[in-house]
């Protein structure tokens, strides 16, 4: 069974600077776009963050110069470094992993969600 498990989040203080992690678990043969989406209440969902197998970043307007996605490749696991939080940062927040699964199914799986309030 393939599994996506997120750590951090929680309340901050606005200009806290929480870090966010996902671990991708499971009979996992490679993962290709790893990234980060939120929704706040009452809005779509967006994407924060992903970054590719390469290396290769793409960020929504709303967070560049503040967040950062990384990730560990050998341990299947995508970051998030949020820094200068703001209010309008507040969301639930998911990790995505598009995966390739023996012995060849591309699948797509989402962390659980965790809620990130930026309060003072």
């Amino acid at each position: 069974q393939v599994q996506l498990v997120e750590s951090g989040g929680g309340l901050v203080q606005p200009g806290g600077s929480p870090r966010r992690s996902c671990a991708a678990s499971g009979n996992i043969f490679s993962i290709n776009t790893m990234g980060w989406y939120r929704q706040a209440p009452g809005k779509q969902g967006e994407l924060v963050a992903d970054i590719t197998s390469g290396g290769s970043t793409n960020y929504a307007d709303s967070v560049k110069g503040r967040f950062t996605i990384s990730r560990d490749n050998a341990k299947n696991m995508v970051y998030l470094q949020m820094n200068s939080l703001k209010p309008e940062d507040t969301a639930v927040y998911y990790c995505n992993a598009d995966l390739i699964l023996p012995p060849g199914w591309r699948f797509t799986s989402w962390g659980q969600g965790t809620q990130v309030t930026v309060s003072s």
